[in-house]
């Protein structure tokens, strides 16, 4: 048997794993049957693999390149006994990984810890996007994380200027004390992985008409500071910026050829630097759509197939409702229920069925062609399988290892 180790971003052969490849045989098969109207009543009876969890709106950080800053602070968040029901009643139809994350900060939710202790009670995988100013609330739980669990920190800088720049945080918290509460939490377990986040920002890069602080000439200081305080990786991606018209995430859009392979050029260059100081110590990660950006594919993984198949897969549940996908946090078109649309059998029905419509409306040809999507090259993997007529008993499988999606 094949096996998933080091793939981070090789969703593909995560559908491909022992406890996973049944529900993509199944999926191949409805989506060869899925042309009429009523297809949508025969969608598989799945969960989806993973889900991004938004325990609340949150936030105290006001980044003015948040894509989902008109969703903070509203006062909405999940409740404790809504979401260990959504969990007990996914997890009895597969589900095998949550993601905290969301437009909010997890931290801040008054039940996180007790969350967090649901979940790995459940025996699932556990990841925490956080901003690293609670670090405490983290270590609270650090005994409960497994290998394969993570915890990964926005921080986008390597200087305590260039952090209060571009986070604006709403009380003193600093840099350096966010760090070491990073340290103190790998110290106290180290089977969890711990990933220091940089979204790259480069010179004359604007929000409604304001720019932002560069941060590229820090990258290299960043995986020194990470390799200090005991992270075991740091993740680049590119800065994605929400139109305001279609409100849809977008990567480089009017950013003309020129433009772009410079921008590009001189990533390039800070990368190559980059990991000559992790020199082996520390891994250095590079997203899906940097890749594509590094490599002149941008344009390639705004080019979506008419259906976005990761949709039946994984989903985001936030305080604002259910989506089927990550870049289209609040957006209508991407709505699938109402938050609650997980916590009993007969709403997980109704939300599934609500799935498999959007599957067959939404044409994401049209809705993403803006967004450097993170699941372009498993969409078209799927897109092909599909049309393929291959005999779905024959597609190998992968050993268990990751099922975050």
């Amino acid at each position: 048997m094949e096996k998933l180790k080091n793939r981070e971003h090789d969703f593909g052969s995560k559908l491909r794993q022992e406890s996973t490849i049944n529900r993509l045989r199944e999926y191949v098969l409805w989506q060869r049957n899925a042309k009429q109207d009523t297809a949508a009543q025969d969608i598989p009876l799945f969960s989806p693999i993973s889900i991004n969890l938004d325990l609340t709106s949150a936030c105290n950080f006001s980044c003015p390149y948040c894509v989902d800053s008109g969703l903070l602070n509203d006062g909405k968040s999940l409740k404790l006994g809504e979401v260990k029901r959504m969990i007990d009643v996914l997890r009895s139809h597969g589900l095998l990984s949550v993601i905290l994350i969301g437009g909010g900060e997890p931290t801040l939710h008054k039940d996180f810890t007790e969350i967090v202790r649901d979940i790995k009670g459940r025996g699932l995988q556990l990841g925490i996007a956080t901003n690293g100013t609670r670090m405490d609330k983290i270590a609270e739980v650090a005994g409960l994380f497994e290998e394969k669990d993570w915890i990964r920190i926005s921080i986008d800088a390597a200087k305590e200027e260039t952090f209060k720049d571009l986070h604006r945080p709403k009380s003193r918290i600093r840099l350096g004390r966010i760090l070491e509460g990073a340290r103190k939490v790998k110290e106290m377990n180290p089977r969890v992985s711990l990933g220091y986040s940089f979204l790259i920002i480069w010179e004359g890069l604007e929000v409604n008409g304001m720019k932002l602080k560069p941060n590229l000439d820090e990258i290299s200081e960043t995986v020194k500071l990470a390799r200090e305080h005991a992270f075991d990786y740091v993740s680049l991606k590119p800065c994605l910026i929400r139109l305001e018209d279609t409100h849809r995430e977008s990567l480089l859009e009017k950013v003309d050829r020129a433009k772009e392979k410079e921008i590009s050029e001189q990533i390039r260059i800070r990368l190559e630097k980059a990991k000559g100081v992790a020199n082996g110590q520390i891994k250095v990660l590079e997203s899906v759509n940097l890749r594509a950006m590094l490599s002149g594919e941008t344009e390639k993984i705004k080019t979506q197939p008419q259906r976005c198949h990761m949709s039946f897969f994984r989903t985001v549940v936030a305080p604002s409702g259910i989506f089927h996908c990550p870049a289209f946090r609040g957006v209508k078109e991407a709505r699938i229920g109402e938050n609650d649309g997980y916590t009993t059998e007969s709403k997980l029905k109704e939300s599934l069925l609500n799935t498999a419509r959007s599957i067959l409306d939404f044409d994401a040809s049209v809705e993403c062609r803006v967004v450097g999507c993170f699941y372009n090259e498993t969409n078209w993997w799927l897109e092909r399988l599909i049309h393929s007529g291959e005999d779905v008993n024959r597609i190998e499988e992968v050993e268990d290892e990751n099922f975050f999606l």
